[in-house]
């Protein structure tokens, strides 16, 4: 691709940028030195006193030394930015033991380690498996180039090892400054994939790492594959050209499909796009299946709260509204509700919830969890009445939803517990419990089930094979949904992990119902 003089792009990062959120992927809490210490010394009493021995003691002297390790205070969180100690991997040529330097990753020394974590990964994958067995041989995506913007995980390397196999180059970077797995960035890098992502990248580090996937010698991409929209609207903006020569765009988050509808309607989008944000199997996976279990594991890893009969409130009853509300509802929580849409208010009426306004109700609740994706949904006198030890927590797609920024202030004191966990300390004590910083807790203090990212990543996989195989005009330059067909295969592909058997309509029963034996079996306008 040529590496001419590109058009200047604003570049700066939106405090509600999904980008910024941190997903710190260890959360576990460690007991305090003093009560480790506290623990021993009893220990020791009690043996003593079975064995008749005088009470014995900790020498003082080990007492002091180690007591001297407790921390006075907490470190302030991450800034995203290379230490003044470490130098930025960009100040630094790595080259794997075959020659290939084509990469940017913090170090290799880890990439055994981030290898097992894919193969560990794949064990859980199995529509990416399946999808091999069936397309493999064929190689799809022959001649295909491909950028890759989304999180580099486990999982993700999984995508990128099946996207090689079906004949597709690669150039690939983080769509998240913090998400990136290191030992995952070098494993991919030692198998020759040309990968510019690490953990902690700053704001330049991150627009860098998109540029040398866009454009790099002898390469001229033929499709994007986006989480968030950054790779498709850094192209689009600074090398136009190139971006009209694409044969499309796969797009998986609200916020990148948002972005696309915008390019759609001011006539800036000058390739196809498709929205699998908004496929069957991709949405109900992501925001149902997965969020219902995230919500408990997130609440458990960060506070050890017993649920049961505390009482919540949830900002928003949409997909991930409903999620939520159902899993903390098994576990005997008292649910109310906010809500601007009447349809989505009386569903959660015919569930046995209360539709409330949140300054109804926000002094009496135990747990307040963000569900939207808008900013200011709890502003900060909503959480000047909320009660002592009220947990606050924000499981939507905005990192604004929470007013942590009126916080922030003199008055306010924050006491960090653990990693994702704050205390906001008001001048009379009262406390509230914040956690990830009113960022998606999801993604900040849980993980995402590897089966849940193969619907994804197999969803994607589908999608940029029919871009790639599809003829001049097929596509125009729109934003598409996943066609229904297209819904159905990717989940018969995961049926046999379940041991499913799907029943086969005879040629009588499908003339009955209009359709044909191998579907669609569903119109468009269905809603699962």
């Amino acid at each position: 691709m040529s590496s001419s003089s590109p058009v200047e792009m604003e570049t700066s990062l939106d405090a509600d940028d999904p980008r910024m959120v941190h997903l710190d992927r260890f959360t576990a809490r460690k007991p305090s030195i003093q009560f480790e210490l506290t623990a021993m010394q009893a220990n020791i009493s009690r043996k003593a006193s079975q064995q008749n021995h005088p009470s014995l003691s900790l020498p003082k002297i080990v007492v002091d030394q180690v007591a001297a390790k407790e921390p006075d205070t907490v470190s302030e969180p991450s800034t995203g930015s290379e230490s003044e100690e470490e130098p930025s991997p960009r100040d630094k040529t790595l080259s794997t033991p075959r020659g290939f330097s084509d990469f940017c990753v913090r170090t290799l020394q880890s990439a055994e380690y981030g290898a097992k974590e894919i193969d560990i990964a794949e064990q859980e994958m199995p529509g990416l498996t399946a999808l091999l067995d069936r397309v493999g041989a064929e190689r799809p995506l022959q001649g295909a180039q491909i950028i890759g913007c989304t999180h580099v995980t486990a999982q993700t390397g999984v995508l990128i090892r099946t996207l090689v196999k079906l004949g597709a180059q690669l150039r690939w970077c983080a769509c998240n400054i913090y998400s990136t797995q290191d030992e995952v960035a070098a494993a991919l890098a030692m198998e020759n994939i040309p990968i510019f992502a690490w953990e902690g990248e700053s704001e330049e580090d991150f627009w860098w790492c998109i540029d040398r996937c866009v454009n790099a010698n002898d390469w001229q991409p033929t499709l994007i594959v986006d989480d968030g929209g950054d790779a498709t609207g850094y192209m689009c903006t600074k090398y136009p050209v190139a971006f009209g020569s694409l044969k499309g765009v796969v797009e998986e988050s609200i916020s990148g499909v948002q972005r696309l509808y915008k390019l759609s309607k001011t006539d800036q989008l000058s390739v196809p796009a498709m929205n699998i944000c908004d496929s069957v199997t991709k949405c109900r996976f992501d925001n149902v299946y997965s969020l219902r279990e995230s919500i408990i594991d997130c609440l458990k890893r960060t506070t050890d709260s017993m649920l049961g009969g505390k009482s919540a409130l949830i900002c928003g009853y949409g997909d991930t509204g409903k999620a939520v509300a159902k899993a903390l509802k098994c576990l005997g929580v008292n649910i109310s509700v906010t809500e601007i849409d009447p349809i989505c208010a009386l569903q959660a009426c015919m569930e046995g919830f209360r539709v409330v306004r949140v300054e109804e109700v926000v002094n009496q609740v135990d747990l307040v969890i963000t569900c939207t994706s808008n900013k200011r949904v709890v502003t900060r006198a909503h959480m000047e009445a909320m009660k002592r030890g009220c947990i606050v927590c924000n499981m939507g797609r905005s990192s604004t939803a929470i007013d942590v920024a009126s916080l922030r202030t003199a008055d306010l004191k924050w006491q960090r517990l653990r990693m994702q966990v704050d205390h906001v300390i008001w001048p009379d004590g009262k406390r509230l419990v914040l956690l990830a910083e009113g960022r998606q807790m999801y993604t900040s203090c849980s993980c995402i089930p590897s089966l849940v990212l193969s619907v994804t990543a197999t969803t994607q996989i589908i999608a940029l094979i029919d871009l790639h195989s599809s003829l001049a005009g097929r596509y125009k330059k729109d934003v598409y949904l996943m066609p229904k067909k297209m819904d159905e295969y990717v989940a018969s592909l995961h049926l046999p992990q379940f041991g499913a058997h799907l029943t086969e309509l005879t040629d009588e029963q499908a003339e009955y119902m209009g359709i044909y034996k191998g579907g669609p079996f569903k119109p468009n306008y269905y809603r699962y």
